[in-house]
C-alpha cells in the first residue's frame, strides 16, 4: 500500500511519527537520508524510533543527525551494546525534553536489551509523556511481550497525575492485532485479571484496513525472511479521548513506506504517523 501525501496537521493537534530506523544495515546513510527528507515533508512534531545506531568514531548517533537536521530535541536510551556501539531508543521532538527515563523490560538480556524510554516534552500546552518501545521478536514469545506491555502501560499510568495532556505510546510492537499483548492494550482482554484502554491509532482511522508495516514489497525485510511477511507490527497508541476532545486522534498514515528512484527504501518496517489533538475543542458560546 501507498500512502498519498499527508496534509498538514490542524493547528489544535500534534503530528507523531514512529519508525524502526535498522541501525546501520543495508545503505544506511542514504537510507537516513530517505528518512530525514520524508519527515520534513511531513513537518512531524515527534519522531518516536527503535534501532537507533552509534558507533563512535564511524557512525554518528543517528536520533542525532535527525535532530540537527531539523533543530529538534533529542533524548536517547542504550539497549544493547554490540559491534563497537550501542543500539537503543530516541524520541527526537520538537519541543524541549524536560526530562527522560528509560526502563529495562522484562525478558531484557545482555544481546537482546527490551527496554522502554519515556520523555516528558515540555509544549506550549503543558508538559506532554511520549514513550517508545521495541518488544520480542519471536512468535512464540507472546508471554514476554505481555510482561513487557504491562511493564510500558505502569510507566504511562505512573505519569497520569502530572499532565493533562493524551499520553502517547508507540514503537515496534513485534507481533500483529489480534495477538492478545495488543489486544489488551486495546481494552479487548485481560492480563493478569487487570484491563487496560488505550486508542490504536490506525484502526481508530482506518477501523478495515490492514496498515501492514513489515511488507513483502520491501527487499530489506528478506534478511529475516523467516518471520511471516504483510503484517501490521508497529503502532501508535494514544490515551483514551477527552470529552474536551484532546486525544482524538484527527489523522493517521502509513508513511516511509516507498522507495526512491533506486528502489531503496527507508527501512525494513513501514513508518505510522497520526495526528492527535491536543488542544481542547473550546466549548460552544451560548445560543
Amino acid at each position: 500500500m501507498v500512502s498519498a501525501p499527508a496534509p498538514p496537521p490542524a493547528s489544535d493537534c500534534l503530528r507523531f511519527v514512529t519508525l524502526n530506523l535498522w541501525g546501520e544495515n543495508g545503505p544506511h546513510e542514504r537510507r537516513l537520508a530517505l528518512v530525514a527528507d520524508e519527515l520534513g515533508r511531513l513537518g512531524a512534531d515527534v519522531i518516536l524510533l527503535q534501532e537507533v545506531r552509534e558507533v563512535p568514531g564511524r557512525l554518528p548517533n543517528q536520533a542525532d543527525t535527525l535532530a540537527r537536521r531539523f533543530g529538534f530535541h533529542r533524548a536517547f536510551a542504550v539497549g544493547t551494546e554490540w559491534g563497537g556501539g550501542v543500539e537503543g531508543l530516541a524520541v527526537v521532538s520538537r519541543f524541549p525534553v524536560g526530562e527522560c527515563d528509560d526502563h529495562r523490560l522484562p525478558h531484557a538480556t545482555e544481546t537482546e536489551g527490551r527496554i522502554g524510554l519515556s520523555a516528558r516534552l515540555d509544549t506550549p500546552r503543558g508538559p506532554l509523556w511520549v514513550h517508545t518501545t521495541h518488544l520480542s521478536y519471536r512468535l512464540h514469545e507472546g508471554v514476554q511481550r505481555e510482561d513487557q506491555v504491562q511493564a510500558m502501560h505502569a510507566e504511562v499510568a505512573a505519569r497520569d497525575k502530572v499532565t493533562e495532556l493524551p499520553q502517547i505510546l508507540a514503537g515496534d510492537f513485534n507481533t500483529v492485532p489480534e495477538a492478545d499483548e495488543i489486544r489488551w492494550l486495546k481494552g479487548m482482554t485481560s492480563l493478569g485479571g487487570r484491563r487496560v484502554y488505550y486508542q490504536d491509532a490506525w484502526s481508530a482511522v482506518h477501523p478495515a484496513e490492514p496498515g501492514i508495516t513489515w511488507a513483502r514489497q520491501n527487499p530489506f525485510r528478506a534478511k529475516m525472511g523467516w518471520l511471516p511477511d504483510d503484517r501490521r507490527i508497529d503502532y501508535i497508541f494514544v490515551t483514551a479521548a477527552r470529552r474536551d476532545g484532546r486525544g482524538t486522534v484527527r489523522d493517521a498514515r502509513l508513511v516511509l513506506d516507498r522507495p526512491d528512484a533506486d528502489g531503496v527504501f527507508p527501512s525494513d518496517h513501514c513508518g505510522v504517523m497520526a495526528d492527535v489533538q491536543i488542544a481542547a475543542t473550546p466549548a460552544p458560546g451560548p445560543g
